[in-house]
């Protein structure tokens, strides 16, 4: 990871500007650097072919451009969904998803590497938290991608690996890049950003005069059974989290979701849909139902299809707006941390047969 300050890829367009004055260099190179950086997503000063090669030599010592390096991707062969491990600058291990839909490509990003949230049903906490990412190595993630693939992405979802609210401010950062108009220039709108609930940090989010949808985490309908699968739940209500919810709704006027993953015989009984129903109405919330992907280490198993569709069936009888996540990636490693888990796994497997071959 790269010192803040250092960070060129992280800055705007007047922090370059100010970066460009103390290197004495003319001004207006600080917008031809980032729409290098940002529009044309080049992986090294020498690609910018218009920058002088002294300022180029001199930047690329003292401001090195985080890169992202792909270390697997797998494509699955039921729906073309592709995941991507990476390694950022310290050989920290990062997960993302490339996702095909009618309404465009949407990409899901890691906010963090690893996770320190506990959900017992997600794969990404298995191996703790080990640090954040800065907003240039959250926006890699999506420019490797392109690079990779050559297509254009219209949504991006902050749902991967880590709390995004647990890196707020890098979070922030990386929100007002990403949907520059001097890069990339995704839509507010076609923005996600997903959280277990950290509820100051809701509220923070609600005045930043973003339009992104907010996605709470929910998953259980009571305090004691979210508690269960969501440590999360020790600090924070269920009756706090609407109350920031509602507040981020009022002041945004952005339509709050509700994650809610089905775990069979947990949560998808016809009174948990009852009180879902009834957490969602007062906000006019969407939810959005996820048949949970199931994770070894944890036992959990998915509700079968004819749950799922039952839930759905109940919460629309109660005048909820709903909907039922396209399963993608079953035949990859397509839960959220799968796949950094298992070459992390790998990873001690080899040290410990290197050492007792030793």
């Amino acid at each position: 990871m790269q010192e803040t300050t250092r960070d060129i890829k992280s800055m705007t367009i007047e922090e370059l500007a100010g970066v460009m004055k103390e290197n004495g260099f003319p001004a207006f190179r600080a917008k031809q650097l980032y729409r290098w950086m940002h529009v044309s997503l080049v992986r090294n000063y020498e690609e910018m072919t218009n920058i002088p090669k002294v300022m180029a030599e001199r930047l690329s010592k003292e401001y090195p451009l985080t890169t992202a390096r792909m270390i697997d991707r797998q494509v699955s062969k039921l729906d073309g969904t592709q995941k991507y491990l990476f390694a950022m600058g310290d050989d920290s291990l990062v997960e993302s998803v490339f996702m095909r839909y009618k309404f465009g490509n949407s990409v899901c990003i890691s906010s963090q590497v690893g996770c320190r949230m506990g959900c017992r049903f997600c794969a990404s906490t298995l191996d703790g938290l080990y640090r954040s990412l800065t907003p240039s190595e959250m926006l890699e993630q999506i420019y490797e991608i392109r690079r990779v693939t050559g297509e254009r992405i219209s949504h991006v979802v902050v749902m991967g690996t880590g709390e995004p609210l647990d890196n707020y401010d890098n979070l922030v950062r990386f929100l007002h890049l990403l949907t520059d108009e001097n890069g990339l220039n995704i839509s507010q709108r076609n923005v996600t950003v997903s959280t277990c609930g950290i509820v100051p940090r809701i509220y923070d989010l609600a005045k930043e005069n973003l339009s992104i949808t907010l996605a709470l985490s929910l998953h259980a309908v009571t305090d004691e059974k979210r508690r269960e699968i969501m440590p999360i739940a020790n600090q924070y209500s269920i009756a706090e989290l609407m109350d920031a919810g509602r507040y981020y709704f009022d002041r945004t006027g952005r339509q709050v979701t509700f994650e809610y993953s089905l775990i069979r015989d947990v949560n998808d009984s016809a009174q948990d849909a009852q009180m879902l129903a009834e957490l969602a109405r007062p906000l006019k919330a969407h939810i959005n139902l996820i048949p949970v992907n199931p994770v070894k280490e944890r036992g959990y198993l998915q509700t079968r299809d004819e749950g799922v569709r039952a839930f759905e069936k109940k919460l629309e009888k109660r005048g909820i707006n709903v909907s039922i996540r396209r399963v993608l990636g079953r035949d990859i490693d397509g839960a959220c941390g799968q796949l950094r888990h298992r070459h992390l796994t790998d990873q001690k497997q080899e040290t410990v047969s290197d050492n007792a071959g030793e």
